[in-house]
């Protein structure tokens, strides 16, 4: 009698309800927090990637700048140590919707996003950063038939605008990569995405700025900031920092400038992380290349492999709360739990029994054009960037370079760009944000059913700028 399917669900059984990435026993003790007041030249709020790369930035190019970092938890403990560790040179979340806003500028958006995918691996060398970096570059997957022929599309436009290193594959080059039933066809990024550990890149920025001599205070949450003198002032639960200049990288969370707010949405992502994958079962997927995957459809999943051979699998749900609150309780979704267990086998049935050891969210500041926005305030004594929508992990060096120069007052290709000059749409107030965002959402799992169809309402969103289309 043939043995019994197991059910998926059975798979997240032993899952601890914890990011994987943060689960280290080598993670770094907190620092404390600020007690009393603070002088500085440049203080940046937030120890996540933007915030870590603000401050190794600055002492790189003035090693004389006095740095301050505060972080209201531990570096490291939201979005920065919780993502799938998708390291990609696009500054725009993907070419296309690149092509679709900053057409003319796009050439120049590529290259200046291969040049920061460059420095940040050159970076990590020459601060002896151990991250797990790999420049395996991403798959996009075509998983329905009308997402085949987008892809060839899509290689053709990226052939025309002379973007290097993309390759299209055909149903058994594809498998031949990486062995699913449910793939048809891939458009490989062969070198615009690493994959890393993404924790450790966060503890080693740290080490890195606090060797070049920055002073970092951990649990010391930014709670009010005001202009002062000829500089700005932040306060904290227990004391206080006078700088000459702020950089602020808080991203999903409210932002210091409370004229932001508007433009950005907490939305919760998650992800499942497999057990180590046996000698048998990584013949059965091959995956030899280890490169990023993703599948093309709008609910989409993004799946890679670490270095000691597990499978993160995340995405599919995208979940917005009323509000927009950024709580604890929102981390955890056990039906978006079981329903990656399901599709993760249904992906790859030859790993049937494999188990999960970990299941987590975490909020990802969603802007309405997808791609990071930059400014200042406070006459040009404060400088931010947020809204990376999830592809952060590289951009936000860009970020960090970006707010240092226009927090020097230069002029340079980073700021004379359109998509650094330019806002996107702010979200409406509620009621009207979930509702929108509702319908949002089941036109484009509907579009997903129907082919790709994009319906009247995907159609309206489109043409006014705030066009969900990833």
């Amino acid at each position: 009698m043939a043995a019994r399917a197991m059910n998926p669900v059975q798979s997240l059984s032993d899952a601890a309800p914890r990011p994987y990435w943060l689960d280290d026993p080598a993670r770094p003790a907190p620092l404390p927090a600020l007690v009393g007041d603070e002088h500085c030249d440049l203080l940046v709020v937030g120890g996540g990637y933007s915030g870590l790369w603000t401050a190794l930035n600055a002492k790189e190019r003035d090693p004389g700048r006095d740095v301050v970092l505060i972080e209201s938890q531990e570096v490291g403990w939201a979005a920065s140590g919780r993502n799938g560790g998708f390291c990609s040179s696009s500054l725009t979340h993907g070419w296309a919707n690149g092509q679709s806003r900053w057409p003319e500028e796009l050439t120049t958006l590529e290259r200046l996003g291969r040049r920061n995918l460059d420095e940040i691996e050159a970076a990590l060398t020459r601060h002896g950063v151990d991250c797990d970096f790999e420049r395996t570059g991403e798959i996009d997957i075509a998983t329905a038939p009308h997402q085949v022929q987008e892809l060839r599309e899509a290689a053709d436009e990226v052939a025309a605008l002379g973007l290097p290193d993309y390759e299209f594959l055909d149903r058994d080059a594809l498998r031949a990569e990486v062995d699913s039933p449910t793939f048809l066809a891939g458009l490989w990024d062969r070198t615009g995405v690493a994959m890393l550990h993404p924790a450790k890149l966060a503890w080693g920025l740290k080490r890195a700025c606090l060797d070049l001599g920055v002073r970092i205070y951990e649990q010391t949450p930014g709670t009010e900031l005001s202009s002062r003198n000829a500089g700005v002032a932040v306060r904290t639960p227990y004391g206080r920092v006078f700088a000459r200049h702020a950089a602020l990288g808080t991203n999903a969370f409210p932002s210091l400038v409370k004229r932001l707010r508007p433009y950005i949405t907490p939305v919760y992502d998650y992800a499942l992380m497999t057990e180590p994958l046996s000698a048998e079962q990584l013949a059965a997927v091959g995956w030899k290349r280890r490169q990023g995957l993703g599948d093309a459809a709008n609910h989409f999943h993004y799946f890679r492999i670490t270095s000691d051979n597990r499978i993160l699998w995340g995405g599919y749900d995208i979940v917005h709360h009323y509000g927009g609150g950024v709580r604890s309780e929102y981390d955890h979704h056990p039906a978006t739990y079981q329903k990656l267990a399901e599709h993760f086998f249904r992906c790859f049935p030859q790993l049937e029994g494999v188990r999960f050891t970990h299941n987590w969210g975490g909020a990802i500041d969603t802007c309405s054009r997808f791609s990071a926005f930059f400014g200042t305030a406070h006459g040009g004594r404060v400088a931010y960037a947020l809204g990376y929508t999830g592809l952060g992990v590289g951009a936000s060096r860009f970020g960090a370079d970006v707010m240092l120069d226009l927090l020097s007052g230069e002029r340079t290709e980073r700021t004379e760009l359109e998509m650094v000059r330019s806002k996107p749409l702010p979200f409406p107030p509620e009621p009207v944000r979930s509702v929108g965002i509702g319908i949002t959402q089941w036109s484009m799992a509907r579009a997903d059913e129907n082919g790709g169809r994009r319906n009247l309402w995907l159609k309206a969103m489109d043409k006014v700028g705030m066009g969900f289309d990833s």
